[in-house]
């Protein structure tokens, strides 16, 4: 294969130059040293590790006519497991990259693993799953990346990851990331000659304001509804302890008319993914969400985020306050917090006096986003591209350019934000409509 070069690949994807985290791991791993990096959300650490490992995946098989499983990315979540896979992809290096995870068809895994992938991006359950199964060739993996290492090795992934990481040859190359330590690494990991490299320098985010909301009563909601209303037409994320509560919550929401979309563990794959979709590209401005939300989903900057529940550590409170105040834009953090209750004690730590309290104004609801999402029953398989699509819309739909918003595109379907205003008349127009050379379904979601 033809390889890229580095400078390629940062053309490719946007970027004009590494930050100094990303040439400092790019040394580290480049070196063939193992590595454990700490870096805040949202600083490029899936570039930082994958580049590197790219970069010598494509020295490694200039020769070679097929793929090897070269390269093993462990993630503790789908959605973050599928951004990664994104980001690969995105590269431009012509490396076969495959993603894995629960909650989709083990047969749609093992058709598309039919030909080694060089890249195998996955949750620890179904790549364990996939180990048991023989699905894949193992035996020529030479680099594993355990992408936020501090959740991926807690307690409720320990037989897996064991598994996984006691299958492996022991010569591989290790990197470990995340935007927070743990206390000592469980020794199946096999710790040895790790280089340390620290960015989260535990800091405050001299871009983020913390500040506290107070609610005369126990049940917070009403104190919620103002807050938002408040905040206006900003986008946020509220974060709550459990999945019931978000569906309590949701439903006071609905009923005094604030948009939102949920985001939590226990919902259908599809529907996480689409309440993401929505979230980015503005259908929905709001996102309910359990501290699945706090790592690695890509989301758009945010204005705010809301501490609806106390973080049960200060792990996820960093996690949390991570999704805003990104790459020195300036955020808010709200700890939502009933008059009698005291804050927990990392927060008496971080603040001895407490936050400062943050005055909630009486003001109108949240305007109404202007932006719904369209389902297209076509793809990335069906060789589709956002142009076709965009160019479609404005041929076949007669919309203009400032009607059609973000298109997110899926193996076998697509997602558009399309202003509201022209949606009923689009969605007749374009139902069964040829999208080149394909019949294709529009729907509303």
């Amino acid at each position: 294969m033809s390889a890229k070069s580095q400078s390629e690949i940062l053309e490719k994807l946007g970027i004009e130059k590494l930050n100094a985290m990303q040439h400092r791991a790019m040394k580290i791993i480049g070196g063939g040293n193992n590595l454990q990096l700490l870096s805040p959300t949202g600083t490029g650490k899936t570039l930082a590790f994958l580049l590197p490992f790219v970069l010598k995946i494509m020295s490694l098989k200039h020769n070679e006519t097929t793929s090897k499983l070269r390269m093993l990315v462990l993630a503790p979540s789908r959605e973050l497991a599928m951004q990664i896979e994104a980001v690969a992809k995105n590269m431009g290096s012509g490396l076969k990259v495959n993603v894995v995870y629960g909650g989709r068809q083990i047969a749609k895994d093992k058709a598309e693993l039919k030909q080694d992938p060089d890249i195998l991006i996955g949750t620890p359950g179904r790549v364990a799953d996939h180990f048991r199964r023989g699905t894949i060739d193992i035996s020529q993996i030479a680099f594993l990346v355990l992408d936020e290492f501090d959740k991926s090795l807690e307690i409720g992934f320990e037989e897996e990851m064991k598994e996984i990481i006691a299958a492996l040859n022991q010569q591989k190359q290790t990197v470990l990331t995340s935007a927070t330590a743990i206390n000592h690494l469980p020794e199946y990991v096999g710790m040895g000659n790790f280089e340390f490299l620290n960015f989260s320098d535990n800091k405050p985010n001299d871009f983020l304001e913390i500040k506290t909301i107070i609610s005369p009563d126990k049940d917070k909601l009403p104190v919620l509804v103002k807050t938002l209303r408040y905040l206006g037409g900003e986008s946020g994320i509220i974060f709550l302890n459990f999945k019931e509560s978000i569906q309590r919550v949701s439903e006071y929401l609905n009923s005094a008319g604030i948009a939102h979309g949920c985001f939590y563990g226990g919902m259908e794959q599809f529907d996480r993914e689409l309440s993401l979709i929505k979230f980015r590209n503005g259908t929905h401005r709001l996102l309910l969400a359990t501290d699945l939300a706090a790592r690695g989903i890509d989301v758009p900057e945010l204005g705010f985020i809301i501490h609806y529940h106390f973080p049960l550590k200060m792990e996820e409170f960093t996690h949390r306050n991570g999704r805003t105040a990104r790459m020195q834009s300036e955020g808010k953090a709200f700890v939502l917090k009933w008059n009698e209750e005291s804050l927990p004690e990392y927060m008496q730590e971080l603040a001895p006096g407490g936050f400062d309290e943050e005055i909630i104004k009486e003001a109108p609801l949240p305007p109404i986003s202007h932006w719904q999402t369209i389902r297209i029953s076509a793809g990335r398989k069906d060789k589709i591209s956002k142009g076709d699509i965009a160019g479609w819309l404005m041929k076949q739909g007669g919309l203009d350019n400032e009607s059609v918003g973000m298109i997110e595109l899926k193996p076998d379907m697509a997602f558009v934000a399309i202003k509201s205003g022209k949606l009923s008349r689009l969605l007749t127009q374009l139902n069964n409509n040829k999208l080149k050379t394909r019949k294709v379904k529009t729907t509303l979601v």
